[in-house]
């Protein structure tokens, strides 16, 4: 065997395992990202996983109006989320200013000044979000499920108030429905189930 056919056997292999290890870890950023998605979405679902610099990158364009992500490395824990596509701009403008230094309630703050000055689009009516957490959540790539998690609903519809809703401003029982931020732009139902639940 020539030296050059070596090299490129050699090389085509190097290549091929990249890409089925490209491929390998895709696939889990998908489980990961769909596991906060309703059953009946998921197969439908646009995934984003993160890049090194913590920037998001397209892995599957889906076919319905979900949205989902993968966990991000950089963050400890693990917190998956799937959400309508009409929070996306709000979702990853959120990112970016955190990733500049911003706390949570500047980064609120900054997106609310953007939104009434119409550089940030926002939704117009109801938007849906589930996100899959848990203090001792992990991924098992084996089986590619996420395990000891549970989801969180968000339920955004913008200057929502507890007597437009009904709703109260704290739970009244461990995963009762209430209201945050009622009247502001990003009033949102919030509906936390006990933990293992």
């Amino acid at each position: 065997m020539t030296r050059s056919c070596s090299l490129f056997i050699v090389l085509f292999f190097s290549l091929t395992t990249s890409a089925c290890a490209q491929n390998a870890a895709d696939k889990h950023a998908v489980n990961q990202a769909i596991s906060a998605a309703p059953d009946e979405l998921k197969e439908g679902a646009t995934v984003y996983g993160y890049n090194k610099d913590g920037t998001l990158r397209l892995i599957r364009q889906g076919t319905n109006e979900l949205v989902c992500t993968a966990d991000d490395p950089a963050n400890e824990g693990f917190e998956t989320a799937c959400f309508q596509k009409g929070l996306l701009d709000y979702i990853a403008r959120g990112r970016v200013l955190r990733a500049e230094g911003m706390n949570g309630q500047e980064s609120v703050d900054k997106r609310k000044a953007e939104i009434e000055a119409g550089t940030l689009p926002f939704i117009k009516g109801q938007a849906t979000q589930y996100i899959r957490y848990g203090e001792n959540a992990s991924y098992d790539e084996a089986t590619g499920e996420v395990m000891n998690s549970q989801v969180r609903f968000v339920i955004y519809i913008p200057g929502a108030t507890p007597e437009s809703t009904g709703l109260p401003t704290s739970p009244m029982a461990p995963g009762a429905p209430f209201i945050m931020d009622a009247g502001s732009f990003r009033a949102h139902i919030m509906i936390v189930p006990p933990e293992g639940n």
